[in-house]
């Protein structure tokens, strides 16, 4: 068996190599930490039970999980183009996103993924550990519209029962996370929060205050499931509930890794767009305007006024003393 070290990729022969992992790890007595690197997870497994992925990114799971990712967000973008087509141009505000992540190599991915779908968002690697005392720093700093509170989670292998906090590994963080930033945003239509990560607490992270949690069913949740209920918060207009069946609807796990409640959403339009045409125009116009030959016969009082106020010259200081310069230089004295 090859030699594995810290940083290597391997998969879990006892899992028949379901999803690829990274170690983090290597503890005295050959018990790695691994990593999922599609997957928000943490695990623990002999050195014994590992498998190097040699030049494997992903597991042909994942490989196909990619290919649905990269074909969904190929699908809202062309559904968004085909609501606006054919009609006037407007603009829209539909939210910052504060992305809080236990882990650097998860929230670039994220990123990538919010700017792909052109949501603006923010984002700081942040241990689990460390997110609570942060919380309200953060918010005060970027004051988000839409929170996201997650990393990497587990239960315990052994656990005696889904409903004791201290059977996950992370959860807890997320839960007080939650709980401090409802204390500073506790109206639930200003703040909107995900929380939680692979197998988390699910039912105390929406306890504390959350919209959007993980994990009901404890299973392993996608690096990119935040990204995808995100997009929906934020794409929804602001008068209109986001039932929860259309908030899962482009995730990965679904109803299995996800869940929450009906919420209000986050878009807001606005107008006009002035196109570059219709400046052109407007230029055009006033152009003609200030060409027009004046018959002070035909003006009022107020008109006159009004002209003997326009300036003569139209140039700032700067631009009349350059021209100045410039016509010295080609026509010098005698």
């Amino acid at each position: 068996m090859a030699m594995l070290n810290i940083g290597d990729y391997v998969v879990r022969l006892s899992y028949n190599k379901d999803i690829l992992f990274r170690i983090t790890y290597i503890s005295p007595n050959q018990i790695a930490r691994l990593k999922g690197v599609s997957y928000r997870v943490i695990a623990d497994a002999p050195i014994s039970d590992l498998e190097l992925s040699v030049g494997m990114r992903y597991t042909n799971e994942e490989s196909s999980i990619m290919s649905t990712i990269e074909a969904t967000v190929e699908k809202i973008m062309k559904k968004r183009a085909e609501i606006e087509k054919g009609k006037d141009p407007r603009f829209q505000k539909t939210g910052t996103v504060l992305h809080v992540d236990g882990d650097a190599f998860y929230l670039n991915l994220c990123l990538k993924y919010y700017k792909m779908l052109d949501i603006p968002a923010i984002g700081e690697h942040i241990s689990e550990s460390e997110q609570p005392k942060r919380i309200k720093y953060l918010l005060e700093k970027y004051a988000p519209d839409i929170l996201v509170l997650t990393g990497h989670d587990a239960l315990n292998k052994n656990y005696k029962t889904l409903y004791d906090i201290s059977e996950y590994r992370n959860s807890q963080y997320f839960v007080e996370s939650v709980k401090r930033a409802r204390a500073i945003k506790p109206n639930m239509s200003e703040l909107v929060i995900f929380a939680g990560a692979c197998q988390s607490y699910f039912e105390e992270i929406l306890a504390a205050g959350a919209d959007f949690a993980a994990s009901p069913d404890r299973v392993l949740i996608h690096a990119l499931d935040p990204v995808f209920i995100v997009e929906k918060i934020a794409e929804c207009p602001f008068y209109k509930v986001l039932p929860i069946e259309e908030a899962l609807e482009n995730t990965i796990t679904q109803f299995n890794g996800l869940g929450g409640y009906e919420i209000l959403g986050k878009c807001r339009r606005g107008g006009p767009v002035v196109t570059d045409k219709q400046k052109n125009e407007a230029k055009e116009n006033r152009e003609q305007e200030e060409h027009v030959t004046l018959d002070p016969a035909h003006m009022t009082k107020e008109d006159i006024e009004r002209e003997l106020a326009r300036p003569l010259f139209k140039d700032t200081r700067q631009e009349f003393e350059s021209k100045i310069k410039q016509y010295i230089n080609k026509h010098p004295s005698l």
